[in-house]
């Protein structure tokens, strides 16, 4: 909440106002909006950026099931379905991502994906460490130091924004602040953020009356000692109450402004969850690129429940076998990354947003009683796709079981060295201080992935 302080005073509308006036309410990162807006903003950044979406799936894709099939393993292993070719010669991908085969030249594909921990959590994917470590390190996600570092593109917009859904469990994390502070957490519209837009009893004609804002400022700045103070203040002051007269935010985040014909090209989705995951919610992609396109440099996204051991609770079938599960998230998940590439091309934004699409572990080999498959953190995969990167490629591969990354393992932080580099920013020489004041790398593993640069 934006509180400005002040004598009591009636107002001419009538409304009485103690000790202080509130402007809105848009806290975004459990934070007031002014204090977000104390980073290290770029104000004048040119209008073209680069920007990333970070699509996580919540428990681990099965990785032998999507794009990397072994179809000459025994059944146990290989699973129900079956290779198709891809634009891409001798790369199979699953016969229910028939899209995705045909545009091949649009994906990268990382098969030796390595450095996963037996934890279900969304920080590797979103900062490059696990739950733990991350804790133990206070590690920022790339949408935090892409706050820090960048700033925002536009002063109305907040440079990092979650579109992650509440779970029950470790997948709600929508990317940490960790020890750049909390100013540079995500803005997450769906819930009280998204509630606190809205003005309240104080409309946009009363915050149009500059002169009774700059008199109640006057009034503010007398109260405060003379040690440089205000000067902040007033500055970060004026750049929340431009978040909230602008509208921009809230326009990027209104579907119902957008084309129909756009719409459909996503398809609908659901708000329920999926058991304790997320909602396999189409429409976020949709917002997603509306939000990097109204400024955002980072979005993060949840979709659906990967994490398929097809296991029993209290006697009942508590989670879809794996691969009727499959049948479903796959066609979705297709639809979406598609929708969302022809979207970016045709508003010239592929080159200037790269996508990245991953979870948190792979699945085991060998199927289990139930059908399903289990943890398996020793290697995994993703998919990536725009930003400037070198598409119609896979990188790696892994031994005739899929248990081990067999040549060029990469690692997950060598996936975001990648991504920050296309943002602009090379972590292999920028440190960052701590809440302590001491230079921090962003990564241990800070090579780039240079079959994609």
């Amino acid at each position: 909440m934006l509180t400005i302080l002040g004598k009591k005073q009636l107002l001419c509308d009538g409304i009485a106002r103690r000790s202080f006036l509130k402007v809105g309410g848009l806290a975004l990162g459990g934070l007031n909006l002014s204090t977000l807006l104390r980073a290290e903003a770029t104000v004048d950044a040119p209008q073209r950026h680069k920007s990333v979406i970070m699509v996580f799936l919540p428990g681990g894709p099965s990785h032998l099931d999507i794009w990397d099939l072994k179809p000459d393993a025994p059944r146990e292993i290989r699973g129900e379905f079956q290779p198709i070719q891809t634009t891409i010669p001798g790369f199979h991908l699953c016969e229910h991502l028939p899209g995705m085969a045909r545009h091949m030249d649009r994906f990268a594909i990382i098969r030796s994906l390595v450095g996963a921990k037996n934890e279900h959590a969304s920080e590797l994917c979103f900062s490059g460490f696990g739950y733990q470590d991350s804790l133990a390190r206070n590690q920022p996600s790339l949408g935090a130091a892409a706050s820090k570092l960048l700033g925002p593109v536009d002063p109305s917009v907040p440079p990092f924004v979650s579109l992650c859904h509440t779970t029950p469990n470790r997948w709600k994390d929508p990317g940490r602040a960790g020890f750049l502070g909390p100013a540079h957490s995500p803005f997450q519209p769906a819930g009280e953020d998204r509630q606190n837009m809205e003005l309240g009893e104080l409309t946009l004609s009363r915050l149009g009356d500059r002169k009774r804002l700059r008199d109640t400022f006057d009034r503010f700045r007398r109260g405060l000692d003379s040690a440089g103070v205000m000067d902040s203040v007033d500055l970060y002051t004026q750049r929340a109450l431009e978040v909230l007269t602008s509208g921009r935010l809230r326009e990027a985040l209104d579907l119902e402004r957008e084309d129909p014909r756009v719409r459909r090209r996503y398809g609908r989705g659901s708000l329920d969850a999926v058991d304790d995951g997320a909602p396999l919610h189409n429409e976020d992609f949709l917002t997603a690129r509306r939000l990097v396109e109204a400024g955002a440099r980072c979005v993060t996204i949840s979709f659906g429940r990967w994490d398929t051991h097809s296991c029993r609770k209290a006697g009942d079938l508590a989670y879809k076998n794996n691969f009727v599960q499959l049948r479903e998230y796959l066609p979705r998940l297709e639809r979406c990354l598609l929708g969302l590439l022809d979207d970016l091309r045709e508003r010239g934004l592929e080159q200037d947003v790269s996508v990245v699409v991953w979870g948190e572990m792979g699945r085991t080999p060998r199927i289990n009683a139930n059908g399903g498959r289990d943890h398996w953190p020793q290697v995994s995969g993703c998919i990536l796709a725009g930003g400037g990167m070198r598409m119609g490629q896979v990188l790696g591969s892994t031994n005739r079981y899929a248990e081990v990354a067999q040549d060029r393992p990469i690692h997950y932080q060598q996936v975001l060295a990648t991504l920050y580099r296309q943002l602009g920013l090379d972590v292999a020489n920028i440190k960052v201080p701590d809440l302590n004041g001491r230079p921090q790398y962003l990564l241990e593993h800070r090579e780039v992935i240079r079959e994609l640069i």
